[in-house]
């Protein structure tokens, strides 16, 4: 086990997604497209084609010898495959699949508008992309997104390695600014276009769109989130409620839906009680207990869906009004799919299996590159709050010998780091057992997978409940094994982790005795307006919310030893954040250690400088635990 060779592997692979198959869609013909690298290092993603009745896919789009010039975005064949649109430069373009008459559909006015791109779209997108044009299933017009970005805050991203270089400028939505102006607008491939209308200062947010057999539609959403609206289109651009939801705290939005059945019935989601149930004309058609996660699509009266029964495993189901759901996987771990006609794609971990009617199951394999070394994570349910966990140690660890706890946390909204099918950061967990922890995964308040209530537990307080929860698992955990020395305990996250860790210390030292705080939100009113709104509120009226939530007004709290690092290219939590920590302990005559990395953005793990990353964290965190 070559656990010093890990940080390379995770830059040379993108974290392991080289060569995974990802983006399965279904041709009229049942023929399967999807994307992948040659190679698990092969950075580039090509397109690939499984036939009806093959058993090997074949490439049939190469980045490397594009149709037309670059750089292009997101594009989309049209429902025959005779036109591909896409976006460059501002505009939106359309190309023959055969290479001729590429033209613009719609060309910016200005430098800060942009056609056929959006911001909020992949919040309700199935793949989670921010897409910003349709087409309808003609493929005579599209839907196509405006975004005029010309009101919104300019931010500026320097390189202090390079004084002669100006800083990057970017715009940069903070909360309790303004957004971008996103519209809709019908257009045909000759460039005819008709503006789509609704109540904009109500529903500002766009956060998705498409054209299905019953026409285009768009589903909206309040400023304050509260209320979400399932507009219809008509062909002249008016649009017509077709169902609306509200929720005091937020109204979850659910990737793949609202939608229409082939009869025109609405497919959405009610949360009622601890469960969130799939609706079908507003009436629940999945059971109590099972968390409905995402749709993946709508077949005459058919859905296909994810959904977790237990929360570490999401799996495909398939139901219809009256008759019941029923899970299509069986395997422990994470699904999704895709389904059309006679053929379903079960894909789980960068692999997939395609089944067709009367024929046997053909296997997508996936070509990424396995971690060097091994995972040896102890599953855990921890606690009064059954808190899902795993326990990483190190390879050569013995029962008796007593190591230094790592909370390697995320633990907020938005994302599990506890499932049946372990990613990237499993590895990096084990990397830093292998440097003498035992280190601890948890997910607390605000995870998904464990019903409404508890995601919304962080509704007002991005971090109390969560602190609270990481607390009761440290203390679980070591009941459980004795080995863990809870007089030696470190903390160390990324992006929402690296604001917790760096809370761990203000607010807990007596639990937390050092901790590494990576590319953190210390200033809530610095981060994004629609993510931070959704817990905090607009900052004008809820100023008391954002202000408990500040890092930089607890910095005079600081007793244990921190160390800040954060990328200088990171666009989504500048790097303002940490050196208006730094300068807020430095006030207060605290003493704390940072880390800028130049080149670095918000992921920093998977960059060049991953090896150096990990490293220093490890060196900082032996030292202060006394390893």
């Amino acid at each position: 086990m070559d656990v010093d060779a890990l940080p390379e592997q995770i830059a040379r692979t993108r974290r392991f997604t080289s060569g995974a198959a990802s983006g399965f869609t279904i041709g009229a013909d049942g023929t399967v497209l999807f994307v992948r690298g040659r190679s698990g290092d092969d950075p580039v993603g090509r397109l690939w084609a499984l036939d009806p009745g093959a058993t090997e896919p074949r490439m049939i789009a190469d980045p490397a010898a594009p149709p037309v010039p670059g750089p292009v975005r997101d594009p989309r064949p049209d429902p025959h495959g005779r036109w591909i649109a896409y976006a460059r430069g501002g505009a939106l373009r359309v190309v023959g699949a055969d290479g001729a008459g590429d033209r613009a559909i719609a060309e910016p006015e200005g430098p800060d508008i942009a056609y056929g791109t959006a911001t909020h779209t992949g919040l309700t997108d199935p793949g989670g992309a921010d897409r910003g044009h349709w087409w309808a299933p003609d493929g005579t017009r599209l839907l196509i997104a405006r975004t005029d970005v010309s009101g919104v805050e300019l931010w500026h991203l320097a390189d202090p390695t390079d004084p002669a270089r100006p800083p990057r400028t970017i715009r940069y939505a903070a909360a309790g600014t303004a957004n971008a102006e996103v519209t809709l607008w019908l257009a045909g491939l000759g460039g005819a276009r008709v503006p789509v209308r609704w109540d904009r200062a109500a529903f500002e947010y766009l956060v998705g769109a498409g054209w299905d057999a019953h026409g285009p539609y768009a589903v909206v959403q309040g400023r304050d989130q509260s209320t979400v609206r399932f507009l219809a289109i008509g062909h002249d651009g008016t649009t017509t409620v077709l169902a609306e939801w509200h929720h005091p705290s937020w109204v979850h939005l659910v990737p793949g839906l609202p939608a229409r059945t082939a009869s025109g019935t609405v497919v959405a989601h009610a949360d009622l009680g601890d469960t969130r149930y799939l609706t079908v004309s507003g009436a629940p058609v999945t059971p109590p207990g099972l968390q409905v996660r995402a749709v993946l699509g709508v077949e005459d009266e058919d859905v296909l869906f994810t959904a977790s029964e237990d929360p570490e495993e999401t799996h495909l189901w398939t139901v219809r009004a009256g008759a019941g759901a029923r899970r299509l996987t069986t395997e422990p771990g994470v699904h999704t799919g895709v389904r059309r006609g006679g053929t379903l794609v079960r894909a789980s971990g960068g692999r997939a299996v395609v089944t067709r009617a009367g024929a046997p199951p053909a296997t997508i394999a996936s070509l990424a590159e396995r971690p060097v070394l091994d995972v040896h994570a102890v599953p855990l349910v921890l606690g009064a709050r059954a808190l899902r966990a795993r326990l990483h140690l190190p390879s050569w660890h013995r029962p008796g010998v007593r190591l230094p706890v790592l909370v390697d946390a995320y633990g907020g909204a938005g994302r599990q780091r506890v499932t049946a099918e372990g990613d990237w950061r499993s590895a990096v967990a084990q990397w830093f057992a292998e440097q003498g922890f035992a280190v601890l995964v948890a997910d607390g308040a605000g995870t998904p997978g464990r019903g409404p209530q508890w995601e919304r537990e962080v509704h007002g307080d991005l971090y109390g409940p969560v602190l609270d929860d990481q607390v009761d698992a440290v203390r679980e955990a070591a009941r459980r094994h004795p080995d863990l020395d809870l007089g030696r305990v470190g903390i160390r996250g990324w992006s929402f982790g690296g604001s917790l860790a760096a809370l761990a210390v203000l607010r807990r030292p007596d639990v937390f005795h050092a901790a590494v705080a990576g590319a953190p939100v210390t200033d809530q009113r610095l981060y994004d307006a629609h993510w931070r709104e959704r817990f905090l509120g607009d900052p004008a009226a809820h100023p008391g919310r954002y202000d408990a939530c500040s890092l930089v007004r607890e910095a005079h709290h600081l007793t244990r030893p921190l160390l800040l690092m954060h990328g200088l290219a990171d666009a989504k939590s500048h790097p303002a954040h940490t050196l208006r920590l730094s300068s807020a302990l430095l006030a207060a005559g605290r003493p704390h250690d940072v880390r800028l990395i130049p080149g670095a953005g918000h992921q920093a793990i998977g960059s060049p400088a991953t090896a150096a990353i990990l490293h220093v964290q490890a060196g900082f965190l032996r030292r202060h635990l006394g390893l």
